[in-house]
């Protein structure tokens, strides 16, 4: 056993003729994490912290709890049973109450002070890699699924955090959200620097960004992909959903990143470009339809062949043949192409990366079967997304689209109409249905569809029954149709109520398409 510094944060090192491991970082003082953070500090500030949570379950010795007030729960009402797990004391925008005898690290912004503490504790892992963040409306997750394969390709041994999973090299486990708490973010950088990894990539949502989940990272990439309307519920105004993305690139993270990658045929991201620029930020340009440092050209799109393309660099050109269907993908895959020579890989791994990697789960994912039409379950659960999938649907098919969607229940209620409306314009019959309905009522949802439904001449049904809708879309297809399962993708549960029930797209999807053939 040995003492070292690694950047500047001592650590125990255990040393033996074959490897050698890091073990732990020597705990922080209060004293030390309160200066750091600027907070006021009450009671001991000799106590060593070996770790910060927001979430009182996890709390255990040498920990601070982080009390967050949030709109439905008050962190501070879990204080009496954090300090009875042992916890060495809190974080909180409050005076501490009267008797509290543990660490009290009162602070102006809890959840940024948390962020920061993470980061700290946990010897600041994002500084110890190349950590790309991706964040935009669409295709986040399929361009971090991409980053990822590129980055084995170049030999690397990556990490990423998704919407779908959370993944070092080969060791994988489920998500819980697109970005996780600062907390549970740097312990998972921490973990994946110590099991090897040089290159991260992550997700990074607008709620993130906002809620200060991000604070305190090192992004040597970052990237924006487009912007549309969604999260209005939480955002209010587009103005604001751009300035909470905005957030990634300009420094209010605590620092800029190395270079900004951003699609310019998207009239947001443009936007972006030219305010990075005139701060003199490096910013890396992809597009299909624009001038851009990185193109397409000759896009060639099959629900057998995949997608080819020529790929359009400032170091040179490839032709590229990929399994992911779809010209939105091809976004993505100019994107990680970018991301991926700011890190200096190759070309060659380039191509190969993106020859191999099939997505993310639940992404325009074809429903195998043997019939002569074709079944996709896509997660598209925005208008913009599911334009994006009815387009590549019907450059795909000679036959009739028929699209199958819902809307989810506790969340942004402006988007029902438009949804609805993409769907009539796009679709030759649409089958309305639930998704996950929440705590709302399922025919309210429906209904709310409905409005831009009727703005069209397209046939449509409701089914209220998801997997009744899903059976019926595949009974009704014929030689040639495209079946468009759409809302859910990835998912395995479906939230009614207060209940979550095991519900799979794919699954329901491939047991209808084995009763159609049983009937035949």
């Amino acid at each position: 056993m040995a003492n070292y510094t690694l950047d500047g944060c001592p650590v125990f090192v255990q040393i033996s003729a074959a490897k050698v491991i890091l073990l732990s970082r020597m705990p922080l003082s209060a004293a030390q994490l309160a200066t750091e953070l600027n907070a006021q500090l009450f009671n001991d500030g000799g106590v060593s912290v070996t770790d910060v949570t927001h979430d009182s379950r996890h709390a255990r010795e040498g920990s601070l709890f982080a009390a967050i007030r949030g709109e439905t729960a008050d962190g501070h009402r879990f204080i009496p049973d954090v300090m009875r797990r042992g916890a060495a004391g809190v974080i909180s925008e409050y005076d501490p109450p009267a008797g509290f005898d543990g660490v009290w690290l009162k602070v102006k912004e809890v959840r940024h002070s948390l962020a920061l503490a993470a980061s700290r504790v946990n010897g600041d892992p994002s500084h110890q890699l190349d950590l790309v963040g991706v964040t935009g409306t669409n295709g986040k997750t399929t361009t971090t699924y991409l980053c990822f394969a590129l980055a084995e390709a170049a030999g690397q041994h990556p990490a990423m955090l998704t919407t779908v999973e959370y993944r070092i090299g080969d060791t994988s486990e489920e998500a819980i959200r697109t970005t996780p708490e600062a907390s549970d973010t740097n312990r998972f950088l921490r973990r994946a620097v110590d099991l090897g990894s040089k290159m991260a990539v992550m997700e990074a949502s607008s709620q993130a960004l906002d809620l200060h989940r991000c604070d305190g990272l090192r992004f040597k990439v970052a990237v924006f992909s487009n912007l549309t309307q969604d999260h209005l519920d939480y955002h209010g105004t587009m103005e604001a959903y751009y300035d909470s993305k905005k957030r990634l690139f300009d420094g209010r993270l605590g620092a800029r990143p190395g270079s900004s990658v951003i699609n310019a045929d998207d009239g947001w991201c443009r936007k972006l470009i030219d305010e990075l620029r005139a701060a003199g930020q490096r910013v890396v340009t992809t597009a299909i339809d624009s001038a851009a440092d990185i193109t397409a050209d000759g896009i060639d799109v099959s629900l057998i062949r995949g997608t080819s393309f020529t790929l359009k660099t400032t170091v040179g050109e490839r032709k590229i043949t990929s399994p992911l269907v779809g010209r939105p993908h091809v976004y993505n895959m100019l994107q990680a192409t970018a991301v991926a020579l700011e890190l200096g890989y190759s070309l060659d791994a380039v191509e190969a990366g993106l020859s191999k990697c099939v997505g993310a789960p639940g992404r325009f994912e074809r429903v195998p079967h043997d019939g002569d039409f074709a079944v996709v379950v896509d997660y598209a659960h925005t208008d913009d997304a599911l334009l994006n999938t009815l387009k590549t649907a019907r450059d795909l098919t000679q036959g009739r689209i028929i699209t199958v969607f819902g809307c989810g229940g506790d969340r942004d209620r402006s988007k029902r109409a438009p949804m609805g409306r993409v769907a009539a314009q796009n679709s030759d019959l649409v089958i309305v249905t639930s998704d996950n309905p929440r705590n709302e009522d399922p025919l309210t949802i429906i209904r709310e569809i409905e409005v831009g439904l009727r703005e069209g001449e397209t046939p449509y049904e409701s089914v209220p029954d998801r997997r009744d809708a899903i059976t019926r879309a595949i009974r009704l297809a014929q030689p040639n149709d495209v079946v468009i399962i759409a809302g859910k993708g990835h998912e395995t549960y479906q939230i009614v109520g207060g209940n979550k029930y095991h519900f799979d797209d794919r699954e329901v999807a491939a047991e209808a398409l084995a009763l159609r053939a049983a009937n035949a």
